[in-house]
């Protein structure tokens, strides 16, 4: 876990303060910032960048949802994990969150050793991704999508996706007729124990419809979505 950097980014300083002293003590290399501006500067700066991002959503500036946004959309590197660190619980705000690109939330007051599992949970689950099969690539008829480079193609257009939204399609994609559940979609995708509404699996759909046509992802009324297509 030495190498594992780990940005954490919130304006009160005693949260940076525990949040740093508990991921060094678990042997992540943490660093800090007090606003959003000075996150993405960070990670810009950072080589190799941080591979796990903690994002208070409430800060004077530019805000937590603005600063995932514009992380997700640096070009080059590969995406890292982004947890929002947040004591707001309504619905709005975790649609807006993952819309921009989060992969969870925990709420404050942060319990170090829950977050420290969390963090370790996802990097074992990239690992493993990594290492399957199912990190292939995907051709379905006019539809490439690559996963190690985070990238699908429709003809020669190369189709900018969000992290979720693309591996939402890939999921999806990869069983062409197979019906899956809003449940299943939510686990497969986001993992065990994450703080997601149902009401995600269906904006993540909305915004594939627009990016890449209405017709590749179908809805079965009373069940969940499933992808047209052969391969």
């Amino acid at each position: 876990m030495s190498e594992v950097k780990v940005l954490v980014v919130d304006d009160e300083e005693d949260i940076l303060e525990i949040l740093a002293y508990n991921l060094r003590k678990e042997g992540f290399e943490p660093l800090t910032a007090t606003n959003g501006e000075d996150a993405l500067e960070l990670f810009r700066s950072e080589k190799p960048q941080p591979q796990v991002v903690l994002l208070d959503i409430m800060m004077a500036g530019l805000d937590g949802v603005e600063t995932c946004r514009r992380i997700r959309e640096l070009p080059g590197g590969k995406l890292p994990f982004i947890i929002f660190l947040t004591a707001r619980a309504e619905e709005y705000s975790q649609i807006a969150g993952f819309e921009a690109g989060a992969d969870d939330y925990i709420p404050k007051p942060v319990k170090p050793k829950v977050l420290i599992k969390k963090i370790e949970a996802m990097l074992s689950r990239r690992a493993r991704e990594e290492g399957s099969s199912s990190n292939s690539e995907l051709q379905i008829e006019d539809l490439r999508i690559l996963p190690e480079e985070y990238l699908v193609y429709y003809g020669e257009e190369a189709i900018s996706l969000r992290k979720k939204e693309f591996e939402l399609l890939h999921f999806l994609a990869s069983q062409p007729g197979k019906v899956y559940s809003r449940e299943v979609l939510l686990e497969k995708v986001w993992g065990t124990n994450v703080h997601v509404v149902d009401r995600t699996i269906d904006v993540h759909v909305r915004k594939l419809r627009e990016k890449i046509g209405k017709d590749w992802i179908q809805t079965v009324q009373g069940v969940g979505y499933k992808f047209k297509g052969k391969k």
